[in-house]
């Protein structure tokens, strides 16, 4: 398939994934305050040095939202056929997604039988960051194929479907590019009138 052919396919899956991370809830919503809590933590005095304050992390690398622009900044380069800016962007996008699985499974593990509440919520962020780095490994793995790179495709594509499982939609994709380039011989799913072998 030529590269300029393939531009477009990879700028609808870019785009897929954006639309995919854009629904995803954010980290830092907002709990609405319950009135008479006398449990409940009291503003920061902005003028008191001696406080400590949580710094915000939209701004930060290590953040969703720091993912989410990597992927956004690589769907730019993917646009401008710059595919050397969208791989760099997309690895770094993994890498920030895939610390952020390992640090919200950590917490889950630590809040376990201690509080249960804390660590749903710690898995299930474990869960989507994960997604999302399944997500953007998968946008590398079609960045590499466009540039002509299998070698450094079929490995990402196998870790998507140990990740995701091939009967997942992602898995499902993944597995489908690797047939497509040839690395697997029979498709997946088989069709309903293909018999399998004992």
């Amino acid at each position: 398939m030529k590269l300029s052919a393939m531009v477009p396919w990879i700028r609808t899956g870019f785009l897929s994934v954006i639309a995919a991370l854009s629904i995803l809830p954010a980290v830092n919503a907002q709990v609405p305050k319950l009135p008479n809590n006398p449990n409940q933590a009291q503003p920061v005095d902005p003028s008191d040095s001696n406080t400590l304050r949580p710094t915000g992390t939209g701004n930060s690398l290590l953040s969703v939202e720091g993912g989410k622009r990597l992927m956004n900044e690589a769907s730019s380069a993917v646009s401008s056929q710059n595919f050397s800016v969208a791989a760099k962007k997309l690895q770094e996008a993994r890498v920030v997604f895939n610390q952020l699985s390992n640090f919200y499974q950590q917490l889950n593990s630590s809040f376990s039988g201690i509080d249960n509440r804390i660590a749903d919520s710690q898995r299930k962020m474990a869960l989507e960051t994960a997604q999302m780095r399944d997500e953007a490994t998968y946008q590398l793995a079609l960045v590499h194929r466009a540039e002509g790179k299998t070698e450094l495709a079929v490995p990402l594509l196998i870790q998507i479907i140990g990740s995701q499982n091939p009967t997942r939609e992602l898995g499902k994709k993944a597995y489908q590019q690797l047939f497509e380039l040839g690395f697997v011989d029979s498709p997946f799913p088989r069709s309903s009138g293909s018999t399998s072998q004992k």
